[in-house]
This record gives C-alpha cells, structure tokens and sequence, in this order.
C-alpha cells in the first residue's frame, strides 16, 4: 500500500503515510505522518483543513524560496524551517533565479538535467549540511506531538521526498513499498508538470522534445535519483542501517521508540 492522496483545494502533492506496511507487518499509524510540497497556494478551506490534520510543518525550503512564497500562518500549526540545502539548486529549489537558470543552461540537454538531479541526491547522502538538517528533522518527529506533522519543500518531491525515505526506512517500509511510493509522486504532480511543459516549450529558442524530457527529469520522481541515493549511502557507509546510525545518530533504542511512536501495536 502507497501513502494516501488528500485531497485539497490548491495542493497536489500532501500525502498521509498512514496505512503503508512497517516492520513486522504493523500499518503506519494514520493521521500522524505527512508529506507534501509547500503550503503557499493554500486556499482558506484548504488551511482549514490542515489545521484539523497537523500541529506542526516543517519546511525544507531554502531562505530565498520562503521569501518569495512565504508559508501560510495558520493557527495552532507550529512552522519550523529546516533548510537542507545550502546553497541555490536549479530544479530543487524554486526560487526565481533557479528558473533563469534552468532555462539558461538545462532545457536543451536533458541529460544534463538528469545528471544534475542525481547528484543533488548524492549530496543528501554526502553533504554534511545536508546530513545535519535531515538529523535534526529526524529528531524532532521522535518528540512527543499531539498532532499530525508534515514536512514539505517546494515540489515535495526531492528534499521532502528523500525526508520520505529515511522515515519509512525507520520505520521498516519495504525497499519496494519505499521505491513505488516515491514514483507515486509523479501521479500526483502530473497537473504541475504538465503545466511546466506547456510553459517552458513556448520560450523562443527552446526545442520541444528536449525541453519536455528535461522538464520531467527536473521537476519529476526519477528511479535514478533514487537509485543514487542508496548507492551513496551503500558506498559511505555500507547499509541504511549504518547511515541512520553513524550519519544520523539514531540509536536502535530510538529507532524502536519512533516504530512505537508511529506503527500499530504489536498483535499479542
């Protein structure tokens, strides 16, 4: 089982993992995990709606993102900024200048798209900026909370996805479970790209064929980024196990109390 679409409004892309299989076979709790790309477009139902599900967001989010689609106040949810990068990342971040980018150099070698996407994965394994931010999120989520949290970037796709990863590897998801949960992205972004696409391919210049597969390998899941993100931490660290461990500082006593905290009780 895939985590679960909700359905809002303005946002595309939030998604409860409650109800995926753990370790053992226990579900994930529903109603306690969320993932999504950022809050900005919400509209007043869709905010509503997030306040009755979460207590707490946690943006992945780069200062120049939040600055210009700065994240909703809503009552009663506590936000918390978490950037993971740090440093501007065409088709990572969204910001403005990002996109200038893209256009000035990607849109017409798509494999240049795909190559630099896969390498922004490997720094989620590599960089210790990086490794650091992802250590503190994971430690925030083994904290007591009354409430659902979510955790979001722009897309939700990549900084908030690989975040997707770590906790459903903790939680003992199935390599498979993991891997077809994160394409499942691409279904729920499928509006957005499209809208991309169609934008992107009437800049002058800009050849369409090109273009459209590079948009996809920006602004799209890729089976490859992920890929290079488990190859990374096999190479640095040799297992997941050991990267939760020695990257970040999970102990087995806490990876136990977070499968407490967020799978279903054991049968007797």
């Amino acid at each position: 089982m895939l985590s679960r679409q909700i359905e809002f409004e303005k946002l595309l892309n939030t998604r409860d993992l409650g109800g995926m299989t753990g370790a053992d076979g226990r579900k994930v709790l529903p109603g306690k995990l969320y993932r999504s790309g950022h809050l900005f477009y919400a509209t007043p139902n869709d905010r509503q709606k997030l306040a009755e599900m979460i207590g707490m967001s946690i943006d992945f989010r780069s200062a120049q993102e939040c600055l210009e689609k700065p994240e909703p106040e809503i009552n009663g949810i506590q936000m918390v900024q978490i950037p993971i990068l740090d440093e501007r990342r065409s088709g990572v971040t969204r910001d403005e200048d990002s996109y200038a980018e893209i256009r000035e150099k990607m849109l017409q070698d798509e494999s240049t798209a795909l190559k630099y996407m896969a390498k922004t994965y490997e720094g989620f394994i590599t960089n210790e900026y990086s490794v650091s931010q992802y250590e503190r999120f994971i430690h925030i989520l083994l904290e007591d909370h009354p409430k659902g949290i979510l955790w979001h970037c722009t897309a939700g796709k990549d900084r908030a996805g690989f975040a997707t990863v770590i906790v459903q590897e903790l939680l003992g998801v199935s390599r498979k479970d993991i891997t077809d949960d994160y394409l499942y992205t691409n279904v729920c972004l499928e509006p957005e790209i499209k809208d991309l696409t169609a934008m992107i391919t009437t800049i002058p210049g800009v050849q369409a064929e090109k273009a459209v597969k590079a948009v996809n390998y920006l602004f799209g899941a890729s089976i490859e980024y992920l890929e290079t993100a488990y190859n990374a931490v096999e190479k640095h660290y040799g297992s997941f196990e050991k990267y939760l461990r020695e990257a970040l500082h999970v102990t087995p006593e806490e990876q136990e109390r977070f499968r407490e905290k967020y799978l279903e009780k054991a049968a007797a």
